[in-house]
């Protein structure tokens, strides 16, 4: 989900060899060898330690790196949009053998250029720009993020629960459109009437920080949504929603939060406040993407690869302090509801969900 808020504006762009912003970071100086295989991340505005998407890109060039020495790691990070493509051409002009592009709104610029420099593998994450040299790793995250809906109706006691998002944008929505269901698959199945608040799946209308970085903004809404009812929230904001998990934890036990894309007791400070994570499992997709394209392996741009539960793409994160608290019959519906999401069974969908083609 994690994305760059179009809100931000570039003062100018600093044109270099490299990139605007930072000069790209190489963790591998002073490495000794033949020829090395660069692996190069160009980040949103969010950067490397925004605990969220960035953060878990990185964390799969890094472990690519370790499984195989002969892979050297960079990164760049976007001060704002109009720097995604100077960046991307940066890498290329360093002549970086995979140049990995973080971001749905991204997607442009990768696929520009791409078709600048058709001979230069590309990957991106929550995009697929349907360009042959792009390797694209979507996650289909409605699926976890169902099971996320379903944990919260049967968890609040309030019997209102809340969601909000960074930007109305595919990989955010998506896990908007997922809980929503899953909180109506549990009032179906329990006969209950748990409103979702932030978010309305029909209308696709709902409630939005319209960034991915200030807290204070992800603070606002979730207040808004605590003082509606609320004692549930799912934050789909990245850096935003620190703000949310931060006054969850300071408001002693009066809501608590659901976290997205990597588990939030690994990456937050706000641990007890979170009832569990919906994961996107990029680390993998990153790491398997970049081990196959340095041993030569040809990357298929289609149909590139999907997260699904199936294939532990995306998932639950464990419940870790909330474990206690989660009832074992509850656990088990929906450990069954995985299965069957995972069989077809139950059938989950969204207008944002992954395209191959």
């Amino acid at each position: 989900m994690r994305t760059v808020a179009s809100a931000f504006v570039a003062g100018g762009l600093v044109l270099g060899a490299a990139a605007c912003g930072e000069a790209p970071k190489d963790n591998n100086a002073g490495a000794t060898g033949g020829k090395k295989y660069t692996a190069c991340m160009v980040t949103d505005v969010g950067g490397i330690d925004d605990k969220s998407f960035n953060t878990s890109a990185w964390k799969g060039l890094e472990e690519a790196k370790k499984e195989n020495d002969n892979i050297v790691t960079k990164n760049v990070q976007s001060k704002a949009e109009a720097d995604y493509e100077v960046n991307l051409t940066g890498f290329v002009n360093q002549k970086c053998d995979f140049i990995l592009a973080v971001g749905g709104l991204m997607m442009d610029a990768t696929k520009k250029a791409a078709a600048a420099n058709p001979n230069q593998q590309f990957g991106i994450v929550d995009a697929n720009p349907g360009v042959d040299n792009v390797y694209p790793m979507q996650f289909d995250t409605a699926q976890a993020a169902f099971q996320a809906g379903y944990l919260a109706a049967g968890m609040t006691k309030t019997g209102k629960v809340g969601t909000y998002g960074g930007l109305p944008i595919a990989p955010v929505t998506i896990f908007m459109d997922g809980f929503a269901d899953g909180v109506a698959y549990y009032n179906q199945a329990k006969g209950k009437n748990v409103q979702v608040l932030g978010w309305n799946k029909a209308t696709q209308k709902g409630s939005f920080t319209n960034d991915f970085v200030k807290q204070d903004e992800g603070k606002k809404v979730s207040d808004t949504l605590v003082a509606q009812g609320a004692d549930i929230i799912m934050p789909v904001a990245g850096g935003s929603g620190l703000g949310t998990t931060a006054a969850a934890q300071a408001s002693g036990g009066k809501y608590s939060v659901i976290w997205v894309d990597v588990d939030g007791c690994e990456s937050t400070p706000n641990c007890p406040a979170l009832m569990t994570t919906v994961v996107k499992n990029i680390p993998d997709a990153v790491k398997d993407a970049v081990l196959k394209a340095a041993s030569g392996e040809k990357l298929e741009a289609k149909p590139g690869f999907v997260g699904t539960l199936a294939n532990n793409g995306v998932s639950l994160a464990p419940y870790h302090e909330f474990d206690s608290k989660v009832p074992a019959d509850l656990k088990a519906e929906l450990d069954k509801i995985k299965a069957d999401i995972a069989a077809g069974t139950i059938k989950v969908t969204s207008k944002a969900q992954p395209t191959t083609e």
